[in-house]
């Protein structure tokens, strides 16, 4: 009988509950990790650390899939029909139609991808993997099976792996089982194993997909790529972004489109048959009516404006890793940002190192910088400002020889970091972090050398000193020492009591200059700024006044938990600062304004962001942040700067309204047009225009939209934050497509009774005049419905706009002119013709105008 295949996850349990020994020998490694040589051929065997998700498509799926746009897959099926009733020249006609908006499609979705790719090198996420006995950081894709890889707070874990050491490790695991509680990772092989008990709940395994939230750890990797866990489950596993306002927003204008085609096609038929009595002519006819109801270039104008959006951001140092997250950006009105490096310089330095009283004292520096040079977990900037303080001052410690012994890793419930030295014959245990926490676990103070109890008046004076720093707007860390402890080598969080408080590390980060300046112009635009920390009030609240945020009132953490969603959701509203917040207090603050029908952004780079940059609309990260940080957000900026996402934000606004624009002019022009089809389908004894040259027509005005990705745009119209509105599109439609279709009328009347284009011997003159009208007409009201002001005076297209313009009139009418009229069956226009055609038209653009003036009188809006 043949054994079973073993699946992956048994794969992975059986690796686990080896002994180091036996996993160095199965997976032929060792502690000092593969050597380069051997890296190199596993990657060649097993291929990049990438699942299928991410890698890039092939270029010919992508060209499918410009194939997969409902309007294209309607005006393929039209083709279909015309081949099989043997209408080859409206056939070729929307071949052309299809290729040109399948094709353009492709280029921009190709290209979009292409610098995604270059950008998101820049952006590459790496790991700490041992080789020949060297540990550095390599790009995540091109870890091996066999590699030793070092974890600490805030990495991605790579690949799946089995721990071989660990202190205080938790990671989450949520991406693979929604569960959100952190998950506490330790070593434990030779343990048995329940068949019952799933890989993920094992206690030495770490997954692809999850992240470390604190502690550390070493791991063998086990599987890579599509082998991984997570590889196997991507498809159901990974976490998606929901429906963004931009595809909710496009969905439901698609849908009325198409709406539209389904209900008219049948009726043009119908009525064209029954008045006609040839069936087969008003059928090809009802085909072309319903090519020209088909904004079929809709899906390659949303493309080309994402991707131009995405390439302007790209010059400005932006890296857009999903294109629809630009038009977001444009339509957020509320930004939640951190405070630390966005409105701050982020270059925090060490202004002070404080006694319990407030005067200078340089042991408190000593060993502050014991503390931050010995961790090995995430430095932070204050970590970094003690170091080089130290260093810049040319300070020796007063130790001869210092051992690190143990660390007790930074957590956010904790907030405080440990690490254990042996100096001077004595282990000495030093902590240092925020100031409330530390002053939980301490119960002595050293003052001028000697160690008294910390009473309540102590405590009391204490907290003055503390008050007084932060009111100057520094950052304040306690420092505090135990010595020996006991003679072990390990040190746990229940060590961290009964602690000696030797003073206060006071840091200053000062406001950046520009901050204020863009946050104006934020306010500018109709977006509100909040500030969302886990600093305190007072050093925040400074901050916030140097940049000109408005700060009543700020709103706590422990204020957060008390309220209701309700209630939050009411105080949000109004409050700009939320200080002393842990991750999911962001998180919650985030959705609450969501649940008020705000569009939110949120900016932050630490660890703690990531579960606000998942929930909001748009997440902005910057190169510098976390790995996972990175990972949860949709924009990430090179240059940590308000200004260049207020540039992100008008460029999202940018997009939007060159897209409204196509959105706008071929609704309303498609509704006047099918209107003004069916009066004339009733009353004429012939076609108003044959199908070919109905299909001509849309397919040169369909080319001259392709510049409107490029077209300028009003700064009234960048000056708020913009919103899909299907509402007022409708309201626009029935406003501004009935003076179409007037003017159709008026057109069809002077063809029938001033160039006496009556009879069935006629109707080419008839069908050649409005053909001439009907694409002029359309062309140039692009530029009367692209923007509220006075067109041509107060607003002016841009320069390709107005050449794609003048190229289409031009190209219409030298069809009618020269010889290859016959080939559309256009016929020679009189003289006289060309006078009304001139009066039509300017009477048009005048009347359209005017609609457009009422609409906005009427409405109070402009879509």
């Amino acid at each position: 009988m043949m054994k079973q295949p073993q699946t992956k996850e048994q794969e992975l349990k059986k690796l686990a509950i080896l002994s180091d020994r036996e996993l160095f020998m199965e997976l032929r490694t060792s502690l000092s990790g593969l050597s380069t040589a051997d890296a190199q051929k596993r990657l060649e065997e097993v291929g990049l650390n990438q699942i299928d998700a991410e890698k890039p498509t092939p270029a010919w799926l992508i060209f499918l899939h410009a194939f997969k746009d409902p309007f294209v897959l309607v005006l393929a099926l039209l083709m279909i029909v015309s081949f099989v009733t043997k209408d080859y020249e409206a056939a070729i006609v929307m071949a052309v139609m299809i290729a040109a908006s399948a094709t353009i499609s492709f280029i921009q979705e190709y290209r979009s991808q292409k610098a995604s790719l270059e950008l998101k090198e820049l952006i590459e996420n790496t790991c700490a993997v041992t080789r020949n006995n060297q540990t550095k950081e390599i790009p995540m894709d091109e870890v091996v099976p066999g590699d030793i890889v070092t974890l600490a707070t805030g990495d991605m874990i790579p690949a799946d792996a089995v721990l071989i050491w660990t202190k205080d490790l938790f990671v989450n695991q949520s991406s693979l089982t929604g569960e959100s509680m952190p998950i506490e990772k330790f070593v434990d092989a030779g343990m048995p194993v329940e068949q019952s008990l799933s890989a993920l709940d094992m206690n030495n395994l770490v997954f692809m997909g999850t992240d470390v939230l604190s502690g550390q750890g070493k791991a063998i990797i086990l599987k890579t790529g599509q082998h991984t866990f997570f590889g196997d489950i991507a498809k159901n596993a990974t976490k998606q972004r929901g429906k963004t306002a931009f595809d909710t927003g496009l969905t439901k204008i698609s849908r009325l489109l198409l709406r539209m085609v389904v209900v008219l096609f049948p009726i043009v038929f119908l009525v064209n048959g029954l008045t006609k009595g040839d069936w087969s002519a008003a059928f090809f006819f009802a085909i072309a009516v319903a090519v020209s109801l088909t904004p079929e270039m809709l899906p390659m104008i949303v493309t080309s404006n994402l991707a131009k959006g995405a390439m302007t951001l790209a010059k400005e140092k932006v890296i857009v890793k999903e294109l629809p997250s630009i038009q977001n950006l444009g339509s957020i009105d509320v930004l939640c940002t951190d405070k630390t490096g966005t409105i701050t310089e982020d270059r925090v330095v060490l202004v002070q190192h404080l006694n319990p009283f407030g005067e200078d004292d340089e042991t408190v520096l000593d060993m502050a910088f014991v503390n931050s040079s010995y961790q090995t977990g995430w430095k932070n900037l204050m970590d970094i400002a003690v170091i080089n303080y130290f260093e810049e001052n040319a300070r020796k410690l007063p130790f001869k020889e210092v051992v690190k012994v143990d660390e007790i890793p930074f957590d956010f419930s904790r907030r405080r970091l440990t690490v254990v030295v042996h100096a001077d014959d004595h282990q000495w245990m030093i902590t240092k972090g925020a100031v409330e926490e530390m002053e939980q676990i301490c119960s002595h103070v050293r003052i001028n050398g000697e160690i008294q109890p910390l009473t309540a008046p102590l405590k009391k004076r204490l907290r003055q000193v503390n008050h007084r720093l932060n009111k100057e707007g520094m950052r304040v860390l306690t420092v505090a020492i135990k010595k020996d402890v006991h003679q072990d080598a390990v040190y746990s969080v229940a060590d961290e009591k009964e602690m000696t408080l030797i003073g206060f590390m006071g840091f200053l980060d000062p406001a950046k200059e520009s901050a204020a300046t863009a946050i104006q112009s934020l306010h500018q635009h109709g977006v509100s700024v909040k500030v969302l920390t886990g600093d305190n009030e007072i050093v925040a609240e400074k901050v916030c006044r140097d940049v000109g945020i408005d700060v009543n009132h700020a709103l706590l953490g422990t204020d957060v938990d008390q309220m209701s969603d309700d209630e939050l959701a009411k105080a949000a509203e109004t409050i700009n600062l939320f200080a002393k917040l842990n991750p999911m207090q962001k998180s919650r603050i985030i959705q609450a304004l969501q649940a008020d029908g705000h569009t939110v952004g949120f900016m932050g780079d630490g660890i703690n962001d990531a579960p606000a940059l998942r929930s909001a609309d748009v997440g902005i990260s910057v190169d510098t942040a976390a790995d996972i940080t990175k990972d949860a957000s949709s924009i990430i900026l090179l240059e940590k700067s308000l200004n260049v996402l207020d540039k992100g934000v008008v460029e999202g606004r940018k997009v939007f309204s060159n897209m409204m624009k196509y959105i706008k002019i071929t609704i309303s022009s498609n509704f006047g047009n099918v209107f003004s089809i069916l009066v004339a389908s009733a009353f004429l004894p012939f076609l108003p225009m044959l199908s070919i040259q109905l299909l001509v027509q849309n397919l040169i005005y369909d080319m001259a939209q392709l510049t409107i990705p490029w077209d300028r745009v009003d700064e009234e119209e960048i000056a708020k934050p913009v919103k899909w509105q299907v509402g007022g599109l409708l309201k626009f439609t029935l406003c501004i497509g009935p003076v179409s279709s007037v003017f159709d009328i008026l057109t069809f009347l002077m063809m029938w009774f001033v160039i006496s284009a009556n009879t069935v011997a006629e109707q080419a003159v008839f069908q050649t005049g409005w053909f001439v009208v009907g694409l002029v007409t359309q062309t140039l009201v692009v530029h009367i419905v692209r923007t509220k002001k006075l067109p041509f005076i107060q607003s002016r297209a841009s320069l390709p706009v107005i050449m794609a313009s003048g190229l289409a009139i031009f190209t219409g009418i030298m069809l009618v002119l020269s010889p290859m009229k016959e080939f559309f069956d256009f016929a020679a226009l009189p003289t006289n013709y060309w006078f009304g055609f001139i009066c039509i038209t300017i009477a048009y653009l005048v009347a359209v105008e005017i609609a457009k003036r009422f609409y906005i009188h009427l409405t109070k809006e402009w879509l």
